[in-house]
């Protein structure tokens, strides 16, 4: 049971520090701009060396913007309960906290994956067209892996919790 817990805790921290760090870089894609590299993020567009705001209130980027964001926050809630399933305190018998953080990690990662689809529909769909010379790049990459990370972080915390019910149902009464 604490081997599923400790790998889970390790997917969710490094899954969480994944969707920081995509989260807040500018290369989620990069292009070709009037024969320069320019590449852009969710917050920042950079071109010729220089770095300017996403100024624009473009539906979609507000939308991966805030999916990115809430998926960060319920890793997070989740590394929280992933930390307190450790302990065992007797007042909390009903409420199985390794339960709730890999459901908290399946939240994170549904947060996620609606921010990445977005993000890669419209760009395949709208931008894509729009540059021709383009192509997605690593903080794109690492919101992917983040998803993934967060995943199977909420698979190793319900087998944890599993475990505790199957351990529970067979000890003395």
């Amino acid at each position: 049971m604490y081997s599923f817990m400790g790998g889970g805790l390790f997917c969710a921290i490094v899954g969480n520090i994944l969707l920081v760090v995509s989260t807040a870089t500018d290369y989620w894609m990069q292009y070709r701009l009037s024969g320069n590299y320019a590449h852009q993020g969710l917050w920042r567009y950079c071109m010729s060396n220089k770095c300017y705001m996403q100024t624009d209130s473009i539906a979609y980027w507000n939308a991966t913007r805030a999916f990115m964001i809430l998926s960060g926050m319920s890793c997070f809630a989740g590394i929280i309960a992933g930390i307190m399933s450790f302990a065992h305190f007797s007042s909390f018998e009903r409420f199985n906290r390794s339960f709730a953080a890999g459901i908290m990690f399946f939240v994170s990662t549904f947060f996620v994956l609606l921010g990445m689809a977005i993000y890669t529909g419209v760009t395949i769909n709208f931008l894509g067209r729009r540059f021709g010379d383009w192509r997605f790049s690593w903080s794109y990459i690492l919101g992917w892996v983040a998803m993934l990370m967060t995943f199977f972080a909420g698979i190793f915390y319900i087998c944890a919790y599993r475990m505790c019910e199957c351990r529970r149902g067979t000890g003395p009464r």
